[in-house]
This record gives structure tokens, C-alpha cells and sequence, in this order.
């Protein structure tokens, strides 16, 4: 049917702790169900649970059926990263969205309010710690 794969990463003392969605795929005789909407909330729950100021995602820029899911879902463009998708065939590099969805410990949303100006994949901070987590939904 679908799974999610994701991860705790950053620093609590910078307020960037958070859970960070690696992987979401549901099969497509499976879409249009709510499962990709349930995989994200389950995640979101385990992310409240472990103390994280927001859930964050990397989603093509061209992929707006995924961008326009997260929206609804209630997350929003935090950066643009260039060139973050490696191309093929001599075919351009593609850019990514950086979607965050604050967490109740981010009480005045600061984790969300959107960077100005694109970044370069190399500028995203390496991360502190790491815990992973896979969830599954089988059929």
C-alpha cells in the first residue's frame, strides 16, 4: 500500500530539533485514499512525541500534486534549494522545496517563517543527531 520513512535530527538547544520526512510513497491503485495524509500525521505524532519544533520534507518543485498535498496537509514553503535533484539524460538539475510544518513546541512558529532567498544544497546545515524510524503500512 504505502510506507513513510523519516528521522529525528538537529539540536534542541537551537530549536531545530525536528522529524524529518525521508521517503513517502503510496502505490498508485492506492491513491486518493487519505494513506499518504495518514503516513504524514502518524509521523507528525512520533515528531510531538519526541520533542520536535516542526516536521520537514524535500518535494521537487515541479511535483505539484505532492506540493499541493503538504499544503493542504498545513505545510508551507520554508526555502527554495537550488539544484538540489541531480538530473540525467544532460537534462538540468532540479530545484527543491524545504516544507515545514510547525509543532506545538513551536509556540511562535519560528521554525516556519520562510528564508528570502534560495540556498545551495552544501548551505544546509549538517545535522547533530540522527535517530531513524520507519513506519510501514501493509497491506
Amino acid at each position: 500500500m504505502g510506507y513513510i520513512m523519516g528521522k529525528a535530527e538537529g539540536s534542541v538547544a537551537r530549536e531545530e530539533w525536528h522529524g524529518h520526512v525521508t521517503a513517502l510513497s503510496v502505490a498508485p491503485e492506492f491513491r486518493r485514499l487519505g494513506l499518504a495524509a495518514k503516513l504524514m500525521e502518524l509521523l507528525e505524532e512520533i515528531s510531538e512525541r519526541k520533542g520536535g519544533f516542526f516536521v520537514d520534507l524535500f518535494v521537487r518543485v515541479s511535483n505539484q500534486v505532492a506540493v499541493n498535498m503538504y499544503k493542504q496537509l498545513g505545510y508551507s514553503v520554508y526555502r527554495t534549494v537550488l539544484e538540489y535533484y541531480s538530473a540525467s539524460n544532460g537534462e538540468p538539475d532540479e530545484d527543491a522545496y524545504d516544507m515545514r510544518k510547525a509543532l506545538s513546541r513551536d509556540t511562535e512558529k519560528k521554525s516556519i517563517i520562510p528564508l528570502p532567498h534560495p540556498v545551495r544544497p552544501e548551505d544546509i546545515e549538517s545535522q547533530l543527531q540522527t535517530f531513524l524510524f520507519i513506519l510501514c503500512m501493509n497491506s
